[in-house]
Formats: C-alpha cells, sequence, structure tokens
C-alpha cells in the first residue's frame, strides 16, 4: 500500500476484499477517504493552490419504476475539488450497484437521491446528471487535445514518480501537451489505471522529452486517479516554474466508472467535457 494513504483510512474500504454485491439501495455503502493526509505528503495546504473537479462517469446504472420495470442510465458525477474527502471507487460501484432493484419515482428521483448521499459522504456540493440511452451525449467522443507527446522516440528507464526529470526553460509560451502512455496502479490492490494525460500552462517552455519522461516514471507509482493527478500539479507548478497551469486526467474505466480529476490555478477554468476513444 502507498505510505501516502493510511492504512486506517482504508480499514474499512471493500477495495482489495471479497465483497456481496447489494441489489437493494445502501448508502452506508459508499466509504469516504479524506483527502488531508495524501495531500499534506506533497506539501498542499490551505487555502489549495488549485481548484478543480473530479469527473465521475458510471455507465452501468439501474433502477426500477414502481411499476418493477427496469431503466437504465449514464450518470455525470462532479466532485469539487475542495471538498474535504474522496469515494473509494470499490465502494462507488457497490452503492451504484445497490440501485438495481429499489423502485424510485423517475430519473430526477435517482439523480437527487445520488447528489445528497455523496454531498453528504464527500462533505461538498456534488452535481450529477443521468444521460438516458439515445440521448445527446454529454461528452463527445474525442482525444484530449493538444500537442501529442507520443510521437517523441524517447529513452525511458525511470518508471518509479522521478520529478527531477522535469525541466523548463527558454522562451516563455503558452501551450497544451498531451499523452495516452500514462499508467499508474491501484494503491490498495496494485492493478493498473491506465489513462491520458493533458497539460495546459503558460511559462518557460517546458522541455517536452523530459515531461514525457517523468509522466512515464508514474508506471510503477501506487496511487488514487485524484492524488496522481494532485501530484503532476505541484511537480509541474514548482519544477517547471509555470504562471498558469491546468492537469486533466481521462482515465479507463474499472468497474463500470471512469474517474477523470482536473486540477487548475487558472480562474474559472473548466475542463473540455470529452470521452476519449479509449474511454
Amino acid at each position: 500500500m502507498n505510505p501516502e494513504i493510511a492504512a486506517a483510512d482504508l480499514a474499512g474500504a471493500p477495495l482489495g476484499r471479497d465483497s456481496a454485491y447489494p441489489d437493494a439501495y445502501d448508502p452506508q455503502l459508499l466509504y469516504p477517504v479524506p483527502r488531508a493526509p495524501q495531500r499534506a505528503a506533497l506539501g498542499v495546504g490551505e487555502p489549495l493552490p488549485f481548484t478543480g473537479i473530479d469527473l465521475w462517469t458510471a455507465y452501468e446504472l439501474t433502477w426500477l419504476n414502481r411499476r418493477g420495470r427496469p431503466h437504465v442510465a449514464m450518470a455525470t458525477i462532479e466532485i469539487p475539488a475542495e471538498s474535504p474527502r474522496i469515494v473509494e471507487s470499490k465502494s462507488m460501484k457497490l452503492y451504484l450497484g445497490s440501485f438495481a432493484h429499489t423502485a424510485f419515482d423517475d430519473g430526477p428521483a435517482v439523480m437527487e437521491t445520488i447528489r445528497a448521499d455523496l454531498a453528504a459522504v464527500t462533505g461538498a456540493a456534488v452535481h450529477v446528471v443521468l444521460e438516458a440511452p439515445g440521448g445527446t451525449p454529454a461528452a463527445p467522443l474525442s482525444d484530449l487535445e493538444g500537442i501529442d507527446l507520443d510521437a517523441l522516440d524517447i529513452a525511458c528507464n525511470a518508471y518509479d514518480v522521478d520529478p527531477s526529470l522535469l525541466r523548463a526553460g527558454g522562451p516563455r509560451v503558452a501551450e497544451t501537451l498531451r499523452t495516452d502512455l500514462f499508467r499508474s496502479t491501484c494503491p490498495v490492490t496494485g492493478q493498473p489505471d491506465m489513462g491520458s494525460i493533458q497539460i495546459a500552462y503558460a511559462g518557460e517552455a517546458i522541455d517536452r522529452e523530459a515531461l514525457l519522461c517523468y509522466l512515464v516514471s508514474y508506471r510503477r507509482h501506487c496511487g488514487f486517479h485524484e492524488h496522481c493527478v494532485e501530484r503532476i500539479f505541484m511537480d509541474v507548478k514548482h519544477r517547471c516554474r509555470c504562471e498558469r497551469l491546468s492537469v486533466y486526467a481521462r482515465f479507463l474505466r474499472r468497474g463500470g466508472l471512469d474517474i477523470n480529476p482536473f486540477r487548475t490555478n487558472v480562474p474559472a477554468g473548466v475542463p473540455p467535457r470529452v470521452r476519449t476513444r479509449r474511454q
């Protein structure tokens, strides 16, 4: 387990354990994990040096109407970065699965139930949208925008996070860079987490080969998605002296869920609403 994640924080979490899959609504299945210990390990205090949101997509949501007929939808969930707690991902899967044989009046009632439960667990206002099959997609299918770093023919030999790889200098630029090569691992199970990373910044030009080597160095790193993105933000901001910086990750789904953290120091910055082709 990642030493930055206290064992006590995950003592009762279902992740990495055999679990029953209840199909009757149970908000007690949600398991909160405090953000503060992981942020303290990065030297992140209050006020936070960034704003942002964690965008969850739930692809396997189903419930019953009052006549027992099943309904299905895809849920998009926004949890603000300033929330004191995140939700452990397997507990989210179990919680959403618990709707399967529970009757609700309609979709808005399901949406409001999810919103209220997640707000109580995370300690912040949460936004939830349900997308019915056949509706207009809330997030179009698209790669993240930016200059593709994956075309760089680099030699890599660091597979544990190494911020010293980062370099910047020379002319001042404003540009957006992206890669699909990101991989980290779950801090509890060791399962791989694959994703795409977008870095938009203004400041001294970042050495692109060095940045790609740095992002590749997460390949054996154990960390929750949210923590990986915050670590990238802090390392790039400090070592590359960025004035404006946004980091956005789109992770591949696991268990019918994807988690897509976004962190920025740009006022009113919002992430592009896309779903990558691998998602």
